[in-house]
């Protein structure tokens, strides 16, 4: 497995990263503790060194998963997890909370859950619109010179907010969605980026499974799959954007690759600090989306993957109103 290095940080990790929100929510029922735990493992053993969790995952499960699986080589691994909502008595988020004092109990509960010292990458996991980004980062700086916290991140976060944070407690990387179909960030976030030395760990690299082509207007999801609330995912939009993932797979046929290792190929291509983390509960899945670092798009390859799906337009928001409302701020 190549490594890369987020931004200008000197955090080095695998070019390719594990998500692990998947194992214990927002697709359906948790997958066995044995087995999620087995899947991380062998995730290791093939070179990942990066692992992507937060405390609204379950909540509080992921990490605890999460630090029972890497326990016997925490030393040799990078763990990123999250700080940012309230959670009500049935584990539901309610509201947001980027408050100091909870920042500080979030990093003690999360050092516990996953049974290390420090956490390696922290995450604001939304913009809390009622605490001043300058307040947030300095409190990681805090914990950072406590010695709690290595990096700080920002997820889903606007330019200026990047940029107000950046200055008070420099940022490691920004976590948000980015893909094939999903290129907003193109617009400011990555120019914005590279001119501050700010890696970018693209989640839902896969469109949330659909750019792996295992997904159709006659899929059915799991009632707790948040994917029956996602816009870009009814049925009709399914059906509209079923010629994106044609088109996908055409490309994948030429370079003897799958849709899945092309997308992620794409994002490793567009810029060197970039470090997707697809999720799965599947291990040649997995082991699928790591192959992916091998697959190498030319020049030619690019242009080509441009122009062909230039010509389609992907059909959906890729949230419902409310949770779209809380991102870019």
């Amino acid at each position: 497995m190549q490594t890369r290095e987020l931004g200008k940080s000197g955090l080095g990790v695998s070019a390719i990263g594990l998500g692990c929100m998947g194992l214990s929510y927002g697709y359906g029922p948790a997958t066995d503790t044995r087995d999620a735990i087995a899947l991380i493992r062998q995730a290791f053993e093939r070179g990942v060194t990066f692992f992507d969790t937060a405390e609204a995952y379950g909540p509080y499960k992921n990490e605890e998963l999460l630090g029972e699986a890497l326990a016997p080589f925490r030393d040799q691994v990078v763990v990123a997890t999250k700080f940012g909502f309230n959670f009500d008595a049935n584990g539901g988020q309610s509201g947001m909370n980027s408050r100091p004092e909870q920042i500080r109990a979030v990093a003690d509960q999360a050092l516990r859950r996953l049974k290390t010292d420090v956490i390696d990458l922290f995450y604001q996991h939304r913009v809390d619109p009622d605490v001043p980004i300058e307040d947030v980062a300095g409190t990681v700086k805090a914990l950072i010179s406590e010695g709690k916290v290595k990096h700080f991140g920002l997820s889903e976060a606007g330019v200026q907010t990047i940029r107000r944070a950046h200055a008070v407690q420099p940022v490691t990387a920004l976590q948000s969605e980015y893909s094939l179909w999903w290129r907003e960030p193109e617009q400011e976030i990555l120019p914005t980026l590279e001119e501050l030395g700010i890696g970018f760990v693209p989640f839902s690299p896969l469109g949330k499974g659909f750019l792996t082509g295992a997904i159709s207007e006659t899929t059915t999801f799991d009632s707790k799959d948040f994917r029956n609330i996602v816009p870009r995912f009814s049925q009709e939009a399914r059906k509209a954007n079923q010629a994106f993932v044609d088109l996908l797979a055409e490309i994948a046929a030429h370079k003897k690759a799958t849709s899945a290792q092309v997308a992620l190929a794409w994002l490793l291509a567009q810029k060197p600090w970039i470090v997707p983390i697809p999720g799965t509960t599947k291990l040649h899945r997995l082991e699928e989306n790591i192959r992916a670092a091998e697959v190498e798009l030319t020049a030619e390859d690019l242009a080509n993957i441009e122009s062909a799906l230039a010509t389609i337009k992907v059909e959906g928001d890729r949230y419902p109103a409310h949770l779209q409302a809380r991102v870019n701020r």
